[in-house]
């Protein structure tokens, strides 16, 4: 025993757990500072905050360390870190439905894929676009061949219209729909192509629906300027009339400003939604599927102008790429 009563033992252990403390919480303090503080991170606070939602498993483990060790400003510190976690895990500014969304609704499904450099399974995602009776696809880093392989496989029975800018590598995407489509241009001073559509609604009101497949530049290297030109473009695109969905790989997460910018219509638009956030699937990841020890993130996203609901969202692998595909049932609410 010692002195104060308490066995040697337990000291010791309280005395570990307080060391112990430091590089648990150390990270979880510093990423959340880049979450909470609005400013032009560099490339690595941008790529540690996407992996923000992971941060409560060890901040939960902090403030566990914090009250073995007894110590009161470890305690405080980590039930800070805690609240914060919880506070962003379960955002209070994610728009769902709204009164917004009135009228008569036309239901569309839609899905959208990064092919990883076209190699992507073109039977899996022929046989996925059957299975979720899809509508409108987007398809992101569509080459030449992908797209001859596309054809072997069948898409065009089931989706026989198309806007497609078909390059080798990364950059080429494309639109495939049901309903016929004409193409509207494509966004400017952006890294990989980003084609716009607009796809008549068959309610036979004329109606349309404007498509834009989304592939921003990943924010590695020095690459991290034209990523934030990259969502700025994207957030631009809407021109705040008629129903609008962005399709695609946005490489960003809720968790990142630039990605919320683009969402509070903060770019001179209209307040846009996230269908993965508005029906409680935000956590889902859709990268990486293969190829990298990370811990899942959710990259891919749907997003909506604010006609338009969800009635309901799902995630799927895709073999031979890293990325899944996210497919909705959207319905879009005409005047």
């Amino acid at each position: 025993m010692t002195a104060s009563g308490r066995p040697a033992g337990w000291r010791r252990a309280a005395t570990a757990c307080r060391w112990l403390f430091v590089p648990v919480a150390l990270p979880v303090a510093a990423v959340s500072a880049v979450r909470a503080v609005p400013a032009e991170w560099p490339v690595l606070g941008v790529q540690l905050v996407a992996f923000t939602p992971w941060l409560a498993v060890p901040a939960v483990a902090a403030l566990g360390l914090a009250f073995l060790g007894k110590s009161r400003w470890q305690q405080v510190l980590a039930a800070f870190l805690v609240v914060c976690q919880a506070f962003w895990l379960f955002p209070v500014d994610v728009r769902g439905p709204s009164a917004e969304a009135a009228g008569r609704p036309v239901s569309l499904v839609a899905m959208s894929i990064n092919a990883e450099l076209g190699g992507a399974d073109a039977a899996g995602i022929v046989d996925l676009v059957r299975e979720q009776h899809v509508e409108v696809l987007a398809v992101e880093e569509f080459t030449p061949q992908l797209s001859s392989r596309l054809t072997a496989a069948g898409l065009e029975a089931l989706l026989p219209h198309r806007v497609a800018r078909a390059r080798d590598g990364a950059g080429g995407t494309a639109i495939f729909s049901s309903f016929p489509l004409k193409t509207v241009g494509v966004l400017p001073d952006t890294q990989f192509t980003m084609p716009v559509a607009s796809v008549e609604l068959a309610d036979g009101s004329g109606a349309a629906l404007r498509v834009v497949a989304v592939h921003t530049l990943a924010p590695v290297g020095g690459a991290v300027a034209q990523w934030r030109r990259d969502l700025a473009v994207v957030g631009s695109a809407d021109t705040g009339s008629g129903p609008l969905l962005l399709a695609g790989d946005f490489n960003a997460t809720y968790d990142h400003r630039e990605f919320r910018t683009l969402l509070a219509g903060q770019g001179g638009g209209r307040s846009l939604v996230d269908v993965a956030a508005s029906v409680g699937s935000r956590l889902v990841p859709t990268w990486p599927m293969r190829g990298y020890r990370l811990p899942g993130i959710t990259l891919d996203h749907l997003v909506t102008s604010r006609d338009i609901t969800a009635a309901g969202y799902s995630v799927h692998r895709v073999g031979g790429t890293d990325h899944a595909a996210v497919v909705a049932t959207l319905r879009i609410h005409l005047p």
